[in-house]
């Protein structure tokens, strides 16, 4: 078993800047893919950024050049830097890692990107 707890969402103006942070615990060796999503209101929840245990990041085209997917093996933690962010990063975010094949979710942070 994996937990999950993200942190760091919160209301921003357009053209500012979050970082989220997650948290895993429990059986966090092989965890060997974590990423965020995020899921705005009416729309499907979405890729946003994945890294690989061997730091092989991916970005959808949306957030390409505005956030950054971190994570610290040590800390056991994946963080994304949001930058330059607009109205339509509005949404839940989630934090995703797949160990031993089971995909692992936390309960997500709101992020508002509003004036």
């Amino acid at each position: 078993q994996v937990q999950l707890v993200e942190s760091g969402g919160g209301l921003v103006q357009p053209g500012g800047s979050l970082r989220l942070s997650c948290a895993a615990s429990g059986s966090i060796f092989s965890i060997n893919f974590m990423a965020w999503y995020r899921q705005a209101p009416g729309k499907q929840r979405e890729l946003v950024a994945s890294v690989t245990s061997g730091g092989k990041t991916n970005y959808a085209d949306s957030v390409k050049g505005r956030f950054t997917i971190s994570r610290d093996l040590a800390k056991n933690t994946v963080s994304l830097q949001m930058n330059t962010l607009k109205p339509e990063d509005t949404a839940v975010y989630y934090c995703n890692a797949v160990h031993l094949l089971t995909s692992y979710w936390g309960k997500g942070t709101l992020v508002t990107v509003s004036s």
